[in-house]
């Protein structure tokens, strides 16, 4: 921009001070700054700042007086009319190279940076559940076929020449009519994961049995009475559930062990090949109120190791924002540009922020695939917190390739970067422990596996066709739009006829733990709502056996916690009556022989023991296989025993607490509680007493009491219980201290819980950590009413509609006066929302605070003073 030096002006008055003052939070260089204050001083009108806006319209050929600029006084448009300009300016310095500047086109009149591709739109409809009950069903379809038969009594001709009125069909589904468009729709390997499945069931059901009948020789009437007979159901349940993670921990051993599983997705090896130019991939971040310098380093780490591969022409990155903070809206804003001016990304990053939050996270991946989904064949799908590199991102592309019929194929994410004591611990866990779960899943599952939801790849037309997800019907808290969509869509991509698998051996996907109890439990909390309103799915029409059976897993994660405390009270209840009542010897009429009470405590301990062997067999198996293959990035072998040996006592004194909150969160969703839906916090938060005192007080006094009445009842079953009330009574100080950092680092300078990801952090991950910590403060709501860049950046990314009813217009105007006379924190997050959403009236604001008028409130005047310096452009 050329800007002709016209005759200097002196300026001595408040508004010329504002004028310097509005000039030195533009990047200029010196020499451009006195030439805008020369023609500035030119125009004279009394307000410098509105002039200076009007200069810089002129100099960007802008129409300061054109209608098509805003709905508002024209006082309050020059700052509008001013923001071609002021993004002119704002990336001069990278205009030598297209790709560090933005699009800038034109939306009614107005400058418009493209966030986004040209749409391209497609629909994507979501197909009714229809009647989940199948009986209901079957009733239902027996009288449409009834209905369609033709009637005895119409036989003569010409009846018979016309066609009977049938009955409308529900709409047909792909297992109804058998035509799905998946090349293999049965699977290659169904035979063989049949014979899997039913020797896993078999395995299952004799060991449940195997301990229903000696736990019903530790009970003092052997399972006779009616009390005993209930204790023996719930142990049985639970013993079954237990059960079937062990074997599938004993299975990945096993798998691991040999190093290979003929059925492993990516057992036929992808290799070097070049992507197909028509393969082309979109990898997108939704995002809801995150940490955006966190959220934006990770993707950077991602881009460029994308980039390091030479393939990055095959994909194109989406940041998918649902954020309602006006503060982290605007951090997203300024966030996104730096990212792609810094890697020369215009073109291939994009940012979409949605006005209209429906169905949260699936909503914004459909809300993405409508408009942009018909130009790609895949889609992978990043959490927040989510790093890959780009050699699992090609790889997975070309495992796309090669497996025509795969429709998700699913990474084994590892988790790493958290600095807090209980994160590390969960860290060491999911590392240590998870290879032998995720091996063993895929090893039933096969091509019906487990989607988490991200750091997956997705093929995009069949997900579009057949994942779309309708509202569960019915009313109350487990109806209505579906809140962990990740199950149901793998499900419904099975029922398609597309796999489903896991590549639990590729490398170089990366996550995060929640820092500390307290967070991990409010994501259980939205899950345990979740999952419950998924198992309303078990019996709906079509789903695959092995997904309806993930429905009942999802389920049982949180349902065995109100099971086991359950359990707990009728053992304590069965005490109780054996100590308070006296025994009754003849139960029946006519009974000839005494049923006499006996305790077997050596039998109580065996079948104790030998639970605790298959709960913890599993995790010295796993030590173990790393122990062999090399334990040197877990801090060697000694090391690694020992992290196991502190993780299993953690593990067991959280047990305890994690029952009695998820038994809460079930009875809240059945009881209609909100759960809630807030994004878990993306940094190593720390839990304070307080917090602690009010979220455990009140497990530590059960605790307590718990073990007072057992200690009363018989002090020689205190031991029995110590594990269980003692766990509750120190729930307080083990929360807190568990999510110390300082805690954390020192077990780390100890040795303890050492991953690879830590001892030798991958590229990326230092990548992402460095990219963190060069992020500058970013800007937020105020920053981008008072900055002159900022306010640019979101009125150029935001969508104008100036063509709006009058009494629409009037609220507008009356809610820019209230924000300026009132300041910033007058407002609600809604109020500031609607002014970032229109570039018409943040522009007005922004005019507004600068003109140094009466009414303009101190926290305004506060912030025109306190921002640095801009800093001048390159030559």
């Amino acid at each position: 921009m050329e800007l002709h030096i016209t005759p200097q002006l002196r300026q001595t008055s408040a508004a010329s001070q504002a004028l310097e003052d509005y000039l030195g939070r533009l990047p200029l260089s010196p020499e451009q700054r006195r030439e805008l204050s020369e023609r500035v001083g030119a125009l004279g009108s009394g307000d410098p700042v509105a002039d200076l806006h009007r200069v810089l319209a002129e100099a960007g050929q802008a129409d300061p007086g054109s209608d098509s600029n805003t709905d508002s006084p024209d006082t309050a448009t020059t700052a509008q009319a001013s923001v071609a300009a002021r993004l002119q300016l704002l990336f001069a310095a990278g205009a030598a190279s297209s790709h560090h500047v933005p699009p800038v086109g034109e939306e009614r009149g107005q400058p418009r940076i493209e966030v986004g591709p040209p749409l391209a739109r497609r629909s994507m409809v979501p197909r009714p559940w229809g009647d989940l009950n199948p009986f209901a069903r079957w009733v239902d379809e027996e009288n449409r076929r009834l209905e369609r038969r033709p009637r005895r009594w119409r036989r003569h001709k010409a009846q018979a020449a016309t066609p009977e009125p049938t009955v409308a069909d529900e709409p047909h589904y792909v297992e109804d009519l058998g035509d799905s468009d998946a090349p293999d729709p049965k699977g290659y390997w169904q035979r063989s994961g049949n014979v899997r499945r039913i020797t896993l069931l078999v395995l299952m059901v004799l060991q449940t049995a195997m301990a229903t009948y000696f736990m019903s020789d530790v009970l003092p009437y052997h399972g006779t009475k009616p009390l005993e007979m209930l204790v023996l159901g719930l142990f049985a349940l639970l013993f079954l559930w237990v059960s079937a993670g062990f074997w599938t921990a004993m299975t990945g051993f096993l798998v691991l062990r040999r190093g290979d599983d003929e059925y492993l997705i990516s057992h036929e090896k992808s290799g070097r090949l070049d992507i197909a130019p028509e393969a082309r991939t979109a990898i997108v971040m939704p995002i809801c109120n995150e940490d955006v310098a966190r959220v934006l380093a990770g993707l950077r780490a991602t881009y460029e190791s994308l980039e390091r591969t030479g393939q990055l022409q095959h994909f194109d990155f989406f940041i998918l924002s649902d954020s309602y903070e006006a503060d982290i809206c605007a951090a997203e804003v300024q966030a996104w540009t730096t990212l792609c001016q810094e890697t020369g990304g215009f073109g291939r990053i994009f940012y979409r922020h949605r006005r209209r939050r429906v169905k949260r996270k699936s909503g914004n991946l459909d809300d993405f695939c409508r408009r942009w989904g018909s130009n790609y064949r895949y889609m992978v799908v990043l959490d927040a917190d989510s790093v890959m590199t780009g050699e699992c991102l090609t790889k997975l592309t070309r495992l796309m390739e090669e497996h025509p019929g795969a429709g998700i194929i699913q990474t084994a994410p590892r988790a790493a970067g958290r600095d807090t004591l209980y994160a590390r611990i969960q860290q060491f866990s999911t590392r240590v422990y998870g290879p032998l779960f995720t091996a063993g899943l895929h090893y039933w599952q096969l091509g019906e596996s487990h989607f988490w939801g991200h750091n997956a790849i997705i093929r995009l037309a069949p997900f579009m066709k057949h994942c779309a997800l309708a509202p569960l019907p019915g009313k109350g808290n487990l109806s209505g739009p579906i809140m962990s969509h990740d199950f149901v869509e793998a499900s419904l991509m099975r029922r398609a006829g597309w796999s489903v698998w896991i590549a639990y051996d590729l490398d170089g996907s990366y996550e995060e733990m929640p820092p500390n109890l307290l967070d991990e439990l409010s994501r259980d909390r939205r899950w345990c709502q979740g999952n419950l309103m998924n198992f309303r799915l078990f019996l709906a029409r079509g789903m695959h056996v092995v997904h309806r059976a993930v429905f009942v897993t999802g389920v049982m994660a949180y349902v065995s916690a109100p099971l086991w405390a359950l359990f707990l009270v009728l053992s304590t209840l069965l005490l109780a009556a054996h100590t308070l009542i006296d025994p009754q010897y003849f139960v029946e009429p006519r009974q000839m022989f005494p049923i006499w009470p006996e305790w077997h405590p050596e039998k109580a301990l065996a079948l104790v023991s030998a639970t605790a062997t298959i709960l913890f067999l599993p995790k010295v198996l796993a030590v173990l296989l790393f122990a062999v293959k090399g334990a040197r990035g877990f801090g060697g072998a000694l090391a690694l025993t020992a992290s196991m040996i502190v993780e299993l006592l953690f593990s067991m004194v959280l047990a305890p607490v994690r029952m009695l909150f998820h038994t809460r969160f079930v009875l809240g969703a059945f009881l209609g509680w909100n759960a809630g839906w807030k994004s878990p916090p993306r940094a190593d938060n720390e839990t304070g007493w307080g917090e602690a005192v009010r979220r455990h007080g009140m497990h530590s006094v059960v605790g307590l009491a718990w073990g007072a009445l057992v200690y009363w009842l018989n002090p020689s079953f205190i031991w029995w219980l110590l594990p269980i009330a003692g766990s509750l009574a120190i729930s307080v100080p083990v929360s807190v201290l568990s999510s110390r950092v300082g805690f954390g680092r020192a077990f780390r300078g100890m040795g303890f819980f050492k991953i690879p990801e830590e001892t030798d952090p991958p590229f990326e991950l230092r990548e992402t950590i460095r990219h963190h910590n060069a992020t500058p403060a970013l800007p937020g709501f105020v920053e981008a009413v008072v900055d002159p860049a900022v306010n640019a950046l979101v009125c150029a990314t935001a969508h104008a509609h100036p063509q709006v009813p009058q009494l629409t217009r009037h609220l507008r105007d009356k809610l820019v006066r209230r924000a300026l006379r009132e300041g910033p924190d007058a407002l609600d997050e809604k109020q500031k929302m609607s002014l970032l959403d229109e570039p018409g009236l943040l522009s007005q604001l922004h005019q507004a605070v600068w003109s140094g008028a009466p009414e303009v409130h101190p926290q305004w005047r506060a912030a025109l003073g306190s921002a640095p310096d801009a800093p001048a452009l390159a030559a």
